[in-house]
């Protein structure tokens, strides 16, 4: 018996070294950990690519630091090198590792581990802003909320569902909804928004529908800017098209 609940103590406290089998998540860990490149993978989650200089300044180091920094970042497959004439362009490199730091975004902004930065954007970025490639801030919570209030969405912590409701009423705003389900990408994903921590519409529907509006004019994103910037026309369009429930 004794021998029994030493047995079970050792594996409660995660001392039993038989267990070594499976992802290793160490390597990872370390890549993001660092602050200069978790500065430099907060950059690019702008959805922009961007060069080694625009990230030695995001991250503040030196262009050779930050070259140093990229070469990890790209051996450890977190981030995709573009050459574009004689200029290298940084991006990251899947939607699942958007996804990974999204989590953790969330979990810090939880945790209280927030960056203060002063200024006029501060109002602009917590009103409406791109997080990766979807619609965050207090316009993509509220997008989020109507479509589930309309019956559009239903709700779930990871993984919410499009309704047939919703898929017809998208596909009438002329949104190609067969196409995004044909997409190894998931439709529907929930993002917990760091400014609210509430969630937002990510997935191949969230960027589906950021791109809608952009194009129809309803907002505009400012260069160098992770800003979506509505007019009132476009704020008006918004509402009608994704109205708020009664």
């Amino acid at each position: 018996m004794l021998e029994l609940y030493s047995i079970a103590r050792i594996q409660c406290f995660g001392y039993d070294r038989t267990m070594k089998e499976g992802p290793n998540i160490a390597p990872i860990a370390a890549l993001i950990g660092d602050p200069a490149r978790a500065n430099m993978l907060t950059a690019l989650m702008s959805g922009k690519a961007l060069t080694a200089t625009e990230l030695a300044g995001e991250a503040g180091v030196t262009l050779q630091t930050a070259s140093a920094h990229l070469a990890k970042l790209s051996q450890g497959g977190l981030i995709t090198v573009r050459p574009q004439g004689r200029h290298k362009y940084f991006t990251i490199a899947t939607d699942q590792v958007a996804e990974t730091l999204e989590a953790l975004m969330g979990l810090a902004a939880g945790s209280g581990h927030l960056r203060t930065r002063t200024g006029p954007k501060d109002a602009a970025m917590k009103t409406a802003r791109v997080c990766y490639d979807h619609l965050a801030g207090d316009m993509g919570i509220a997008l989020y909320d109507r479509m589930i209030a309309q019956g559009w969405l239903q709700d779930h912590p990871e993984f919410p569902v499009l309704t047939d409701l919703g898929a017809q009423s998208l596909q009438d705003m002329g949104l190609d909804v067969a196409k995004l389900y044909a997409a190894k990408r998931p439709i529907c994903r929930a993002c917990l928004d760091w400014s609210e921590r509430r969630s937002h519409l990510a997935g191949g529907l969230g960027h589906a529908i950021l791109e809608m509006i952009l194009q129809n004019n309803w907002a505009k994103r400012p260069k160098d800017s992770r800003v979506i910037a509505f007019s009132n026309t476009g704020r008006a369009a918004f509402d009608t098209a994704f109205p708020a429930p009664n």
